[in-house]
């Protein structure tokens, strides 16, 4: 028997899950004012609201579907429990725990890495991690799967990682995703009851929640994780890529089959600096820095597979900006998230690097021909 779709969730059916919807809490409060100032619903404000707000409703309704579908399917041995279905604890540094708004993820000490909407094992010893979505296109998913899965295959080496992506119908590109993702199509969805229950002010009588009991429901932090240290890891393969005695750039360890999984991962290595004076003629730099001011360089790994050139530059602990270059060869300007890891990851590499790390427009220059000669090859050998 295999893991395939039920008729209760390609349907959408509700009649098994009561009220139970109606128990999660929902990020609203942008929604309701457009509402309330009488914001029309063609306006694309109104549309991206309401559609963030479907996204976690439809989230909720098929993580309650999965648990009733995770209790009868004989493939499945262990479910993750999130929300309301599991103890309140606190989540816990390098495994997978439960966040503070309820929800399964990875964390290092001070940062999370990834967020998983469920998380069930089969009797095959095949971890699921599982993606439900609203998008039209499941294209910009790739590259959030490739790390998930990379990660997952870091902490738990002993499963076979796969994953779950449960979509409307309609939705395109499942056909490109890669061959360890499988896809379960469903009715298109609706969150129009939950918004009525949410928006009326006399709120009508609800059931008591239905809780699954069942031996395969566990909590997240009972999956014992391989040992993993983010930013060790990170800081080795930084020094390792730097250190061959004839080269600026480690390629053969670059592109290692294990290395490429914490590229996955990570999605960027970092492997030195450019002095400013440098910079400034490359990313056509204005305004003034401090003197030491210096450009963080790394390799980034983009969903095509193509490994090419990005920089950072930290002004501030948490200001940061990213520097790159489009498909037409643009310059774009980008700045992060200040409590995203990136910040945090740039500025414990910076730390790190001494003088040994500097790179010259010139050692720029041959690293990027590096890898768009190995970009090339490896389309011709995908080609052949």
């Amino acid at each position: 028997m295999s893991i395939c779709i039920s008729k209760s969730i390609q349907e959408l059916d509700d009649f098994d899950i009561g009220d139970n919807l109606l128990y999660y809490d929902y990020n609203v409060k942008h929604l309701l004012s457009l509402m309330d100032k009488g914001l029309d619903k063609d306006d694309p404000l109104f549309i991206s609201s309401y559609r963030s707000f479907e996204g976690e409703v439809f989230e909720n309704f098929i993580y309650e579907k999965l648990l009733r579908y995770a209790e009868k399917c004989e493939e499945i041995e262990k479910f993750i429990l999130k929300g309301y279905h599991q103890n309140k604890v606190k989540s816990h540094a390098n495994t997978l725990s439960i966040s503070e708004k309820q929800q399964i993820v990875y964390r290092t000490k001070s940062r999370e890495i990834s967020e998983f909407d469920a998380v069930f094992i089969t009797k095959e010893n095949e971890l699921y991690f599982v993606e439900m979505t609203l998008v039209k296109s499941v294209l910009k998913l790739k590259k959030r799967l490739r790390k998930k899965k990379a990660l997952l295959e870091t902490i738990f080496p002993n499963f076979t990682i796969k994953a779950l992506i449960i979509v409307n119908e309609g939705a395109s590109g499942t056909k490109q995703l890669p061959s360890y993702a499988k896809v379960w199509f469903t009715k298109e969805f609706n969150a129009k009851k939950v918004l009525e229950y949410i928006r009326s002010e006399k709120k009508p009588r609800i059931k008591p929640k239905k809780i699954i009991n069942s031996k395969k429901m566990i909590e997240a932090e009972s999956l014992k994780p391989s040992a993993f240290r983010y930013y060790n890891t990170m800081s080795w393969i930084t020094k390792t890529l730097r250190s061959h005695k004839r080269y600026v750039l480690d390629m053969k360890f670059l592109f290692n089959k294990k290395i490429q999984r914490y590229h996955d991962l990570y999605n960027k290595f970092y492997i030195g600096y450019l002095e400013l004076e440098d910079a400034r003629a490359l990313l056509e730099l204005s305004g003034s820095y401090k003197d030491d001011q210096r450009v963080i360089v790394a390799l980034e790994k983009k969903h095509t597979d193509e490994v090419v050139l990005t920089y950072y530059i930290q002004t501030g602990r948490k200001v940061l900006y990213l520097y790159s270059f489009n498909e037409e060869g643009k310059l774009v300007k980008e700045k992060k998230d200040p409590y995203g890891i990136t910040v945090t990851e740039v500025y414990h590499i910076d730390r790190i690097m001494d003088k040994k790390y500097r790179l010259t427009l010139k050692d720029i220059s041959r690293i990027r021909k590096l890898l768009r000669e190995r970009y090339t090859q490896n389309i011709t050998q995908s080609i052949h």
